[in-house]
């Protein structure tokens, strides 16, 4: 096992890689930047790293100075977490070369995976259905234009290396695709450094469903049940629970285990998640796979008593999974709800800011609050404006929906705007509550 791992990330999902690391009696080194100085999360670390100034760029996406930082402290491994660095392959594989164990599936498994059409081809291969759309990356938008002809509009085009719904543009005709297809080229290229883009049919409404799997490094793979993050604006995840109440629970384990076998085949070693859309005829399409932890991650681990980080250092330091696909056991639902630091009625728009108050659900049982923030700390503007996760657990949807409303009642966060309120207006919405809802729904409640 490790005797140190660097984390090379900040905020909540730090916090929690720590946690993790202490019951393991792992040393933690975390890497900050000028603008995280002093936060809350750095606290509990062994040692501190300031990679420098609070852009990104210069700090938490600068490869060169994270792998310094691990240098320097003598750490062995690195968790990467999500987001920044998590999906690099070229990130992965210099770790690999300077002898740090990367916490994650490989270099390789991570490029291959990354390319979303060579990914749709091996979940292809394993008999899952996939989107109908481009056969390859797009040469140009002439091409593109031939295939949505093809497959009929509307349509949406996407980056092959995207993610987090960066690079993807919905198009509803010709004259859309000659715009969409340019923003999306433009901002793939600033997002993850490569333009090139394919297309798929949109499959309207439906929902996401993705199933959590872990793979080690001797053939060994179990999947962990089904996510439903329908809930979404602009493809950003809101809320997510487990398990989907728009899916069957007969399939669950049928599929499940096809996922499973399709990554373990294609060599994928670590966490990871496969992405599916559902149309309303409960047929589920191949999306993509997440080569890393998923933010929702803890919705799986109030399901199943599976601590995925645990599993991900475990796997990462060689050793084979302690448990097996019958060995698990799924218990009540789970809900999460991200609580980021926006105002909701100015479209949105990010509040970066200080806490002047804090209170959250302490010590309530069924009820777990992932977050790395306190009174008086100050939200920089420099990331994502998520502050939290707040995480219930009941024996039925049901139960689960009331923990819900009393742990929102009492989470009180003042001095910057946030989504808290959103989250109580889509508690109270009748559809959310009966289970029936799409990737609309959201809209359909914000009109």
């Amino acid at each position: 096992m490790f005797r140190r791992i660097l984390v090379a990330n900040r905020g909540e999902i730090a916090a929690r890689i720590m946690r993790s690391c202490d019951a393991l009696g792992i040393e933690t080194v975390v890497v900050h930047s000028d603008a995280d100085h002093g936060a809350p999360w750095l606290e509990d670390a062994a040692e501190t790293v300031c990679l420098g100034p609070g852009r990104p760029r210069d700090s938490y996406l600068c490869a060169s100075a994270v792998l310094q930082a691990a240098e320097q402290t003598d750490c062995q491994a690195l968790h990467p977490g999500y987001g920044f660095l998590a999906e690099n392959g070229v990130f992965a594989a210099r770790c690999e070369q300077q002898g740090l164990t990367f916490i994650g599936p490989g270099a390789a498994a991570i490029r291959r995976m990354g390319d979303k059409v060579a990914a749709k081809r091996t979940m292809a291969e394993h008999g899952l259905r996939t989107i109908p759309g481009s056969d390859g990356i797009l040469e140009d938008v002439e091409q593109a234009r031939r295939v949505a002809d093809d497959v009929g509009y509307p349509v949406l085009v996407k980056a092959t290396a995207g993610g987090g719904g960066k690079g993807m543009r919905r198009c509803d005709d010709a004259k859309d695709l000659e715009t969409g297809f340019s923003e999306a080229a433009i901002e793939a290229q600033n997002a993850f450094g490569d333009a090139s883009l394919y297309l798929e049919k949109l499959i309207e409404g439906g929902r996401h469903i993705e199933f959590q799997v872990l793979c080690d490094a001797y053939g060994n793979a179990v999947h962990l049940g089904e996510r439903d993050c329908s809930i979404q604006r602009n493809y950003q995840k809101l809320i997510e629970e487990s398990p989907s109440p728009g899916f069957a629970a007969a399939d669950r384990d049928r599929i499940g285990k096809r996922v499973a076998q399709a990554l373990a085949a294609s060599g994928y070693v670590n966490a990871g998640t496969v992405e599916f859309l559902q149309d309303s005829d409960g047929l589920l399409y191949f999306m993509e796979v997440n080569a890393r932890l998923q933010v929702e991650h803890p919705v799986t681990e109030m399901t199943t008593g599976v601590d995925l980080v645990e599993q991900q250092i475990r796997i990462a330091a060689n050793e084979p999974l302690s448990f097996a696909q019958d060995d698990l056991r799924f218990t009540g639902h789970a809900i999460e709800f991200r609580i980021n630091a926006e105002d909701v009625d100015a479209g949105f728009r990010p509040d970066p800011g200080t806490i002047s108050s804090f209170t959250a659900p302490d010590g309530v049982a069924g009820v777990r609050w992932d977050s790395a923030v306190r009174a008086g700390y100050r939200i920089p503007p420099w990331y994502d404006s998520m502050i939290g996760k707040l995480i219930v657990h009941g024996g039925t949807r049901d139960e689960a929906l009331e923990q819900a409303g009393r742990a929102l009642d009492s989470l009180a966060i003042e001095g910057v705007k946030t989504t808290v309120g959103l989250h109580r207006r889509i508690l109270a919405d009748a559809a959310f509550r009966a289970g029936r809802y799409d990737l609309n729904r959201l809209a359909e409640i914000l009109e």
